[in-house]
């Protein structure tokens, strides 16, 4: 009976020390919290003239620190894919060392509002597989084949943005940044030149745009053979009587072959000469935007992020002075 009693009497002390334990714990968090308030309250004039100061200061910055982004969708031809992201590496090598003569040599007359170029590919898988340059297929199907092989042994969306794979898509995005609104003519188009001056791949790329007038002219020709013959076809069927039906089917399958023949070099030289438009460049501007100003995200404007970083640094300030003075008077004791 004793026994029973003891129990439930030191169940009872129990409780109330864990009672008593919460109550001061939530005590202690309010008493905390009362002396925020009280800390906010007596420094209310600091925390003001710190935020509106931080303000004033990062709108300044944000004011005078406009940057200016200029886009170039490129195509680069006869496998000057690495030759291009080699040049583009050097420019901004030349942009590191600040070599002003560098880039006036080259026409670019204002390079010291240049602060960086550099170039990624446009990831097309689509296009990248289904290449719609006549007399491709073969390599389109090695393109297949080997996205094919590498996504059995990877992510695919990992092998469509390695390097290996990326550098073989068509279209490639070169982003030039400026401190400045700079002129097309006098920054942008001086650097495209310069891209496109390589004597060898000019070689190549006059060799080829020759052969393609060629093919042209070639097509053209055939195009009027195959226009004499239907118009001797035509003349000779108004005067020959057609009774025999098996030398009319042979007539008009010939005919067929002959109109097939015909439409197939047409749509050839209509794709010839959109190449040709192509060609007078080996590294080819298809897009160019210049002048887009760069916007910050709104935790990225310093308007926003100096009074905060302010206020925190004025808070961390505050609580290492109290800590410091707490610790010294621990060592220096009032005798």
């Amino acid at each position: 009976m004793n026994t029973n009693s003891n129990s439930t009497t030191d169940q009872d002390i129990d409780l109330s020390v864990l009672t008593d334990k919460v109550k001061s714990f939530f005590g202690n968090i309010a008493f905390s919290l009362f002396k925020c308030i009280l800390f906010l309250k007596n420094n209310s004039r600091v925390f003001a003239f710190l935020i509106i100061g931080g303000g004033i200061l990062g709108y300044t910055i944000d004011h005078f620190s406009k940057s200016y982004r200029h886009e170039l969708i490129v195509t680069p031809y006869y496998g000057s894919v690495d030759y291009l992201y080699t040049k583009i590496d050097y420019l901004q090598t030349k942009i590191n060392q600040n070599d002003q003569a560098f880039f006036k040599s080259i026409g670019v007359q204002e390079a010291e509002n240049v602060n960086e170029i550099e170039v990624e590919p446009i990831i097309d898988l689509y296009n990248f597989i289904n290449n719609g340059t006549a007399g491709n297929k073969d390599e389109n199907s090695q393109n297949f084949e080997m996205i094919k092989l590498l996504a059995e042994e990877s992510d695919i969306n990992k092998v469509i943005k390695e390097k290996l794979t990326s550098k073989n898509y068509n279209r490639h995005l070169i982003t030039i940044s400026t401190k400045k609104v700079v002129s097309e003519k006098n920054t942008i188009t001086p650097l495209l030149l310069y891209l496109n001056n390589d004597a060898y791949l000019n070689k190549i790329r006059a060799i080829y745009t020759a052969n393609v007038k060629d093919k042209i002219q070639k097509n053209e020709e055939v195009i009027k053979q195959i226009d004499g013959l239907l118009n001797s076809f035509a003349a000779t069927s108004n005067s020959t009587q057609q009774n025999n039906k098996l030398v009319y089917y042979n007539e008009n399958t010939q005919l067929n072959e002959l109109i097939a023949t015909k439409n197939g070099l047409i749509r050839d030289i209509g794709l010839q000469k959109i190449e040709l438009i192509n060609l007078d460049y080996f590294i080819k501007a298809t897009s160019t935007v210049v002048n887009l100003k760069n916007t910050s995200k709104i935790y990225q404007k310093k308007t926003i992020l100096l009074p905060i970083i302010f206020v925190i640094g004025y808070i961390l300030y505050s609580f290492l002075s109290l800590f410091y003075k707490k610790q010294a008077a621990k060592l220096n004791p009032v005798s």
